[in-house]
C-alpha cells in the first residue's frame, strides 16, 4: 500500500530529473509500486503543476497500439493528463527537454461534459490533427508500466491544427515530415481500430478517476506511428486526410 510519504518521494524524483533535464534510473529499479500508486504519483506531479498557475487543459491516450499492450504486457490503455502550460502554439524547446521524441495524433476538442462513455461521440465538437511530444525521465526511455504512469505518460507537449466538426475517423492516412522528409506514414486505424474507440476510452477513465471530461478538454487519442527523436532546428508537419495539418518548429 502506498503512503503519503513514498507518493511525494516519487514525485520528488521525477520532478528533478525533469528540472535537471537529465534522465534516471527507473523507479522501480529501487522501489516497488502498483499501477494504482503510479496513478498517485502522476496526480501528485500534476497538482504540482497546477499549485504553479497551470490549468488542466485535457488527456492524452496510451498503448492505443495492440501491439503497444502486447508488449508491455498489458490489456487496457493508460493516460495522462494536460495542462495548458503543455501546448505548443509554434515552437518546442528542445534545450529544455531530455530526450524528445514526437508523434502524430488524432484530437478531440470536447463540447459538453461527458458523464457516459457510450455518448462520448456526441459529445464533441471537434476533430483535428495533432501531435504529441514525448520526454521520457528515464534512461533510454525504458520503463515498467507503472514507471511510464507515474511520469505522467511521457507527456511533455502537444498541438493541433484546425479544428473541423465531428467526422469519420475510422481509415485516414496520416504522414509526419521533419525537415520535408518523410519520416512515418500509419493510419487513423491504429489508434484502436478507430479513434473514437480511445475517446471513449478516455471518457470512462477520467470518470473513474474523478476528473470529469468537461467542456473545452482536448483528448489526444494516442499515436498513430511510432515515435521518432525530435532535433533542434527542425520543423515537424503532420497532415491527415481530411483534417489538414498542423507544423511546428524547434529550436
Amino acid at each position: 500500500m502506498s503512503t503519503a510519504a513514498d507518493v511525494k518521494a516519487l514525485a520528488d524524483a521525477l520532478e528533478r530529473a525533469a528540472a535537471d533535464r537529465t534522465a534516471i534510473p527507473r523507479l522501480t529499479d529501487t522501489v516497488a509500486f502498483d499501477v494504482p500508486t503510479a496513478y498517485e504519483v502522476q496526480r501528485e506531479g500534476i497538482a504540482r503543476r497546477r499549485a504553479a498557475g497551470e490549468r488542466l487543459a485535457g488527456v492524452k491516450m496510451g498503448f492505443t497500439s495492440r501491439a503497444k499492450m502486447v508488449q508491455m504486457g498489458v490489456d487496457d490503455v493508460i493516460w495522462g493528463l494536460l495542462t495548458d502550460g503543455m501546448l505548443v502554439e509554434s515552437v518546442v524547446d528542445t534545450a529544455a527537454l531530455i530526450h524528445p521524441r514526437v508523434e502524430p495524433e488524432i484530437a478531440f476538442l470536447v463540447g459538453a461534459e461527458i458523464l457516459d462513455p457510450a455518448e462520448a461521440a456526441t459529445s464533441v465538437t471537434g476533430v483535428a490533427v495533432g501531435f504529441e511530444v514525448l520526454d521520457s525521465r528515464y534512461t533510454g526511455f525504458r520503463f515498467t508500466l507503472p514507471d511510464v504512469i507515474a511520469d505522467n505518460a511521457s507527456a511533455a507537449a502537444f498541438g493541433f491544427g484546425t479544428w473541423h466538426p465531428p467526422r469519420g475517423l475510422a481509415n485516414l492516412g496520416i504522414v509526419m515530415e521533419i525537415d520535408g522528409r518523410v519520416v512515418q506514414t500509419g493510419s487513423s486505424a491504429a489508434i484502436l481500430g478507430d479513434p473514437y474507440r480511445s475517446l471513449r476510452a478516455a471518457a470512462r477513465l477520467a470518470l473513474a478517476a474523478g476528473v470529469p471530461l468537461k467542456p473545452g478538454a482536448v483528448v489526444l487519442a494516442g499515436a498513430a506511428t511510432a515515435a521518432v527523436p525530435l532535433p533542434k532546428d527542425a520543423h515537424v508537419r503532420v497532415t491527415c486526410a481530411g483534417l489538414g495539418s498542423v507544423e511546428v518548429t524547434t529550436k
